[in-house]
C-alpha cells in the first residue's frame, strides 16, 4: 500500500518534543501549584494556632481584670481604707527609698556637657507609677542646654525629656547667660544589668 504525504500542506511536526515541553511546563506548575497550597494550608494551621493562644491570653487578662477590681472593691470598702492608705503610703515610701540619688547624678555626669551645670533637682512619680526627675539647668548658652536634651533622649535612663521653661540671665557675674527647667522620666539601671553601654 502506498501512502502519499504532501509536506507543503501538511510540514512535519515534531509532536514528541512538543509534548514533553507542555508536559515539563504542566509538571512545573502542577508542582507549584502543591507547593503554595502546602504554604496556604501551614499558614491557616499557624494563623488558627495563634488565634487560639490569642483568645486564651484574653481570657487570662480579663480573669485578672475581674480579680483586679475584686480587690479594688474589698479595699474600696469604709472599713479597710486604713488598711488601704497604709498599703499606699508604705508602697510609696518603698519607691522613694529605692531612689538613688548617686546613681541619677553618675547618670547625669554622663550626659551633661561642659560649661553647663545643675542648678537644682526633684524627684516625683507620675500618675502612672514612673518616675520623674525635674531639674534646673543653666550655663552660657542655648545650644548647650538642647545638647543636654538630645543627650538624654539618646540615653537609656531618660524618656520623654521635654524643656519646660527656658529664661535669660544676661548680665550675671557667674557667667550664665540662659537657665532651662527640663522634665524627664527617669530609668534606673536594673540590678545586674551588666556594664553600661553609654559613652
Amino acid at each position: 500500500m502506498r501512502v502519499d504525504i504532501n509536506l507543503a500542506t501538511h510540514p512535519y511536526e515534531d509532536s514528541g518534543s512538543l509534548w514533553l515541553r507542555w508536559g515539563g511546563g504542566l509538571a512545573v506548575l502542577g508542582l507549584l501549584t502543591l507547593v503554595l497550597l502546602y504554604s496556604v494550608l501551614a499558614g491557616w494551621l499557624a494563623a488558627r494556632k495563634d488565634r487560639g493562644l490569642i483568645a486564651q491570653r484574653e481570657e487570662q487578662i480579663a480573669a485578672r481584670d475581674q480579680e483586679k477590681a475584686k480587690a479594688e472593691g474589698i479595699l474600696n470598702l469604709p472599713e479597710n481604707q486604713s488598711t488601704r492608705d497604709r498599703s499606699q503610703f508604705l508602697n510609696d515610701l518603698f519607691r522613694r527609698k529605692a531612689f538613688s540619688w548617686t546613681q541619677v547624678f553618675e547618670d547625669l555626669e554622663q550626659v551633661m556637657p561642659a560649661r553647663l551645670h545643675l542648678v537644682s533637682i526633684q524627684p516625683a512619680m507620675t500618675r502612672h507609677d514612673q518616675l520623674e526627675i525635674k531639674m534646673v539647668v543653666a550655663g552660657e548658652s542655648r545650644e548647650r542646654a538642647l545638647e543636654l536634651v538630645r543627650k538624654m533622649e539618646s540615653s537609656q535612663h531618660f524618656q520623654q525629656t521635654q524643656i519646660q521653661q527656658e529664661s535669660s540671665e544676661r548680665g550675671q557675674t557667674s557667667g550664665d547667660n540662659v537657665q532651662f527647667d527640663i522634665s524627664a522620666v527617669y530609668v534606673p539601671e536594673l540590678a545586674g544589668a551588666g556594664p553600661r553601654s553609654e559613652p
